[in-house]
């Protein structure tokens, strides 16, 4: 009985011992666990984000491109700062106001963008001979613009405006049918030089079409009056004195277009005096020009288009005014 009791003790005792070394394996495990983890977060340590250095924007400089608006290209670039835009805005100002004053009118160096108008002209065949429109750049626009683009930069069109002439082509046809107005003025036709100047002028400026609103201008039409084109060497007033120069006479047919298209309701844009009277118009209707110089210019603010005519004869020459029998009653005098 003792014995059983003992070999009963034996076995707790050994049951006792073997759930001690299983639960110190299982406590032994945990920790390694937890080491493990420890290990793979230390192996990839959390990243935090660089901070970079913030670098100061450079401020670009304000660029002005004035553009021409028929060929896309750059007619001039501007940079306002530089030219004292916000340090001296008068200066400024006045430097964009003479260029666009160069632009526009021209300098010795360089041909400007206004454009005096080129009457189209009527052939021996009836057929029109076309001329050229009459092109303005409006200098104070230009100004405005480029001043409001200063402010900030950008692109500026040039403001141009053309204008064909003021008339239609199937008017063509009728504008020789009626006299509106008419002037003819005498000359010595012994004196082959300005007889010449007188012939070769007339037939410039005949069968010219002008237009509603067209801005007729006699050195424009005539073009040169110089060797090259045929005139030959006659008296003429310089300064008021009578000197040999070549295209003398001239004068005679601008004078006497003046005196013809007076008698109508146009209004003149350019007109001039000869230093000393001449004998073939009263005093004070007389009308100098001289290429290159003064010049003779009216707009047609008639309302409707005419004709100029001339007639060239052996002593004389005559200027008529014509349009057609439908405009007769519409024209203004």
């Amino acid at each position: 009985m003792v014995k059983r009791r003992w070999a009963i003790s034996v076995l707790l005792i050994g049951s006792l011992l073997g759930l001690a070394g299983c639960n110190e394996k299982v406590a032994t495990k945990k920790p390694d666990h937890g080491k493990e983890k420890v290990t793979e977060s230390q192996k990839q340590p959390v990243q935090k984000p660089q901070e970079q250095p913030q670098k100061e924007e450079e401020k670009k400089p304000v660029v002005v491109k004035v553009m021409d608006p028929n060929t896309k290209s750059i007619v001039k670039t501007f940079l306002p700062e530089e030219l004292g835009y916000a340090s001296n805005p008068d200066s400024y100002k006045q430097e964009i106001e003479q260029w666009a004053k160069d632009l526009a009118r021209g300098t010795d160096k360089t041909v400007g963008y206004d454009q005096r108008m080129v009457l189209d002209k009527i052939d021996t065949n009836g057929q029109i001979i076309k001329g050229k429109p009459l092109i303005i750049l409006d200098e104070a626009e230009l100004v405005n613009r480029v001043m409001t683009a200063s402010a900030m930069g950008g692109d500026v069109e040039l403001p141009i405006t053309i204008t064909a002439s003021g008339y239609k082509p199937e008017d063509t046809a009728h504008l020789k049918e009626v006299v509106v107005g008419s002037f003819t003025t005498y000359f010595n036709s012994g004196v082959v030089g300005r007889s010449k100047n007188i012939e070769l002028s007339a037939m410039a400026i005949n069968n010219v079409i002008v237009g509603t609103g067209d801005i007729f201008s006699f050195n424009t039409t005539v073009g040169p009056s110089d060797a090259a084109h045929g005139y030959q060497p006659a008296k003429e007033i310089v300064n008021k004195k009578m000197v040999m120069g070549i295209g003398g006479g001239i004068c005679q047919t601008s004078s006497t277009l003046f005196n013809a298209v007076d008698q109508v309701g146009v209004s003149y844009v350019e007109k001039h005096h000869h230093s000393l009277s001449v004998g073939y118009v009263p005093q004070g209707r007389d009308a100098t020009v001289s290429y290159g110089g003064p010049d003779f210019r009216f707009k047609n603010t008639t309302g409707v288009p005419f004709l100029i005519k001339t007639i060239y004869a052996k002593g004389k020459v005559t200027v008529e005014i014509r349009t057609s029998a439908a405009y007769q009653s519409l024209i203004k005098k």
